[in-house]
């Protein structure tokens, strides 16, 4: 495909448009809160925490020991305990691979509802949860196709850092290969990330509207994006570099808010589901951006075209 002339500002008004007209003409709480419910399933499992710091107790030689020992005795604890742990170890992990695939899932299906409710201004469940069920679930499928190589790409990279720091402390002493080695396993699980991350943004922002717009499973709006993406890759750059501008922006402007409510709006955003729908002027921004970028690239793109010309395969309202 012959390379566009993409804005990446345009999207921004008009998404800031499109949240008016979902939103606030007119303004009815009932129809934030099926919208909510909509966006708190499109974003289930994805609650973003703050990191804490670890310490291990210094860089002296007391703090080694005590990390020494403390591994020691944890190893000493299991071995003795193995009879119990085992079995217990086992059905916490059968049940959170349960919670998880379930919640994988249902995020799947709430990706194709909050983009209807988004697309369409409509403050609808059931539809969208019927009409989409074969893309959600193509969706779910893909999604945990790559998850799963991701873990298996992931593991032993984080366990080989961890071996060769863990012989460190044991040695108790910092050796320059061993000390490149981790820092050069460091940098392949970032770049690793990276890209996992840039796969799970492509499906969010371009691949589910594909979908939406052909009915069509997740490979093959995945082939069809690769054919738009070609020749594009500047624009891609530009597009990835103009989101973390995005998102840096609204994480000035929602610390901004919880600072002037004295952290009261904080509380309120950390509630499950009720803090989706506080939300939701940024949830539905953030969703109509990467529609309003997509639509740039012709008509037969513009998930907000009359469901009778614009979304194939969608009767007319």
């Amino acid at each position: 495909m012959q390379p566009r002339e993409m804005s990446v500002t345009l999207p921004v008004g008009q998404a800031m448009d499109r949240v008016k007209k979902v939103l606030f003409q007119p303004f009815d709480a009932g129809r934030w809160f099926v919208i909510g419910f909509c966006a708190w399933l499109a974003y289930l499992g994805e609650g973003g925490g703050l990191g804490s710091g670890f310490n291990y107790g210094g860089h002296n030689g007391h703090g080694r020991q005590s990390i020494r020992d403390g591994l020691e005795q944890a190893r000493d604890y299991v071995m003795h305990n193995i009879a119990w742990i085992a079995p217990l170890a086992v059905a916490l992990i059968l049940v959170s691979l349960s919670v998880w695939l379930v919640v994988m899932w249902l995020s799947s299906r709430g990706r194709f509802m909050f983009l209807h409710c988004v697309a369409l201004n409509a403050a609808e469940v059931q539809v969208p949860w019927v009409r989409f069920a074969p893309e959600a679930n193509s969706l779910f499928l893909f999604r945990l196709v790559i998850s799963l190589i991701g873990l298996v790409v992931m593991l032993p990279l984080v366990g080989g850092l961890l071996l060769v720091v863990i012989r460190m402390v044991f040695r108790e002493a910092v050796s320059p290969g061993g000390l490149l080695l981790a820092v050069a396993l460091v940098f392949v699980i970032i770049a690793v990330g990276i890209a996992f991350w840039i796969i799970r943004r492509l499906t969010r922002d371009f691949v589910v509207p594909l979908q939406f717009l052909r009915r069509s499973r997740c490979l093959d709006a995945w082939r069809e994006l690769g054919g738009l993406l070609r020749g594009n890759i500047g624009n891609l750059v530009l597009y990835f570099l103009f989101r973390i501008v995005l998102a840096i922006a609204i994480t000035v402007v929602v610390v901004g808010v919880v600072l002037v409510t004295c952290c009261i709006a904080g509380c309120l955003f950390a509630l499950p589901y009720l803090g989706t729908v506080f939300l939701l002027p940024i949830l539905v921004f953030e969703r109509a951006y990467s529609l309003h970028y997509l639509a740039q690239f012709g008509p037969e793109y513009d998930v907000f075209a009359p469901p009778a010309t614009g979304v194939s395969g969608m009767p007319s309202a």
